[in-house]
């Protein structure tokens, strides 16, 4: 077979081993207002990865599907209702950090009820999609970037 990526130039060595980290859920929406604009969460101080700039979301607790999580993180954080058929998934993140490995969907949100306030003592910005490139982000959070430019 003829080898053209360049993931399979050290073929020779051993395969990388299980991280044995735990995987840790979480679901993620890029709300995009009616001028194309993407809101942003700059997380707040006190919080791991404090002044990084993410899409809204949390971590899917036991029993939920990501669209609730969503719905339920989107009121506790931003005050706004959403319900399933508001999340349409378009990407995903599959990350490690130090001491646990992300795997994120990514969902798009267009409709939802209210005007998003932080109720967190985040900091929002609705920004355009080709700007989010300027923000600083969790690792796992930029090749979202990406993946919203190729589908959006």
């Amino acid at each position: 077979m003829q080898q053209t990526s360049s993931c399979f130039e050290e073929l020779e060595k051993p395969r990388p081993k299980r991280s044995g980290l735990p995987l840790l859920h979480v679901a993620a929406a890029a709300l995009i207002d009616e001028n194309g604009k993407i809101l942003i969460s700059q997380r707040p101080e006190g919080k791991s990865m404090a002044g990084l700039w993410e899409f809204p979301g949390g971590k899917i607790e036991e029993g939920e599907s990501p669209e609730f999580t969503l719905m339920r993180e989107l009121y506790e954080e931003l005050d706004i209702e959403t319900r399933p058929c508001c999340f349409s998934p378009i990407g995903f993140a599959s990350h490690e950090y130090k001491s646990f490995h992300l795997l994120m969907p990514l969902f798009v949100c267009r409709v939802w009820q209210g005007e998003p306030k932080p109720k967190e003592g985040q900091t929002l910005k609705w920004v355009t999609i080709r700007d989010l490139y300027d923000y600083a982000m969790p690792p796992a959070d930029i090749p979202l970037i990406s993946q919203l430019l190729d589908n959006l």
